[in-house]
């Protein structure tokens, strides 16, 4: 004699999500006909009626039905702590096959474990001519080490994302210089800090904040022949073929306040020459204003030069000191390390991350 069909329960929210994976088009064959077999059985329909209405065996309607029963406790700590992704994956994952076992992997974990070790490391200390680790190299390599008799590009691409290792991918990073923690975080701060302030500067004294940096190397490449507008049926062609022109170097500034870009300059170099130059015409853009220039560490943000122009422009009378190890001049008795935040009454301060320049006189 048949037992009786599993008693199921369901909230509106799970009533509501059920009838949207059975009804939307983009469902999986499978999860849709489950969410019906829930939904159905909430209405009181018997096992029988489901599987004919569905064209399911009954068999598998009942294993269905308990299998809701018994996960409801937890599909109702999820709906009332999660947020409506979590609390969808948690109900198709009620609706979904359980893990299978599969065929036994033919790779041990210590042969798996080598080949991600051989993927953390560069590819020139194996002898190859490349600077990234590519699926087929990594291949190659492992049967050259004797790792693996055989494996496929494919199957070592599916143990990295596994691993969750992308030896394609690469960033930069910052290694600090300064190893005084204390003296770090104070430099820091004076950055956010002129950065901070920028704002009510700009607004009360107008004050302009800018931050300047280099791109160099650009290429300035010309196409041998013009491009070819689009046309129906036909996407923008353009010519593979170019010509070098050489490479050129971008100093711009990012006004932080206003988000504009302030006078960049163009050109084949960036020597001192240049950016004292850089600085000269970009002051000249509000020559009446004061201006606080945030730049990083090159030696040609706080050269000799710079600081005779900012001197002759500020209309500073006094003896310059002399040059120093760091590429800077300094004025006589300044301390290594000025604040980034010069008053009006102060015309001048310099410092490695950030320097002012008072209005002119």
């Amino acid at each position: 004699m048949p037992g009786s069909a599993a008693k199921l329960v369901i909230t509106e929210r799970q009533q509501a999500l059920l009838q949207q994976i059975a009804a939307a088009p983009t469902s999986p064959v499978r999860l849709a006909q489950r969410a019906a077999i829930i939904l159905r059985a909430f209405e009181g329909d018997e096992n029988q009626a489901i599987a004919q209405a569905i064209d399911l065996d009954p068999t598998a309607v009942g294993l269905w039905r308990r299998r809701w029963v018994k996960a409801w406790p937890k599909l109702i700590q999820i709906e009332c702590t999660d947020p409506q992704a979590g609390f969808r994956r948690a109900v198709e994952d009620v609706l979904s096959d359980a893990p299978r076992s599969g065929n036994p992997g033919k790779f041990t974990p210590e042969q798996v474990t080598h080949i991600l070790a051989l993927a953390c490391e560069p590819p020139e200390q194996s002898g190859r001519p490349i600077t990234h680790w590519t699926y087929k190299e990594l291949a190659d390599e492992a049967k050259k080490r004797g790792i693996v008799t055989s494996i496929s590009a494919a199957q070592v691409g599916r143990y990295l994302r596994e691993a969750d290792l992308q030896p394609h991918k690469s960033r930069y990073w910052l290694n600090a210089k300064e190893k005084d923690p204390r003296q770090f975080q104070q430099k820091v701060e004076q950055v956010c800090d002129c950065y901070r302030e920028a704002p009510r500067r700009h607004a009360e004294e107008g004050t302009h904040t800018v931050c300047i940096d280099e791109m160099t190397g650009i290429q300035a490449l010309e196409r041998v022949a013009a491009t070819l507008s689009m046309k129906p049926g036909q996407t923008e062609c353009r010519e593979f073929e170019y010509k070098r022109h050489g490479t050129t170097t971008l100093i711009g500034n990012f006004h932080v306040v206003t988000g504009q870009l302030v006078a960049p300059t163009l050109g084949p170099t960036r020597t001192e020459v240049d950016f004292v130059h850089h600085v000269a015409q970009t002051v000249a853009t509000d020559p009446e204003a004061s201006w606080v220039f945030v730049v990083d560490n090159l030696n040609t943000h706080c050269s000799e030069g710079l600081v005779q122009w900012v001197a002759k422009t500020c209309g500073i009378a006094r003896e310059l000191g002399k040059k120093r190890q760091t590429g800077r001049a300094a004025f006589p008795g300044e301390s290594p390390h000025l604040l980034a935040g010069a008053q009006p009454s102060d015309p001048l301060r310099l410092s490695a991350e950030a320097y002012v320049l008072a209005q002119p006189n």
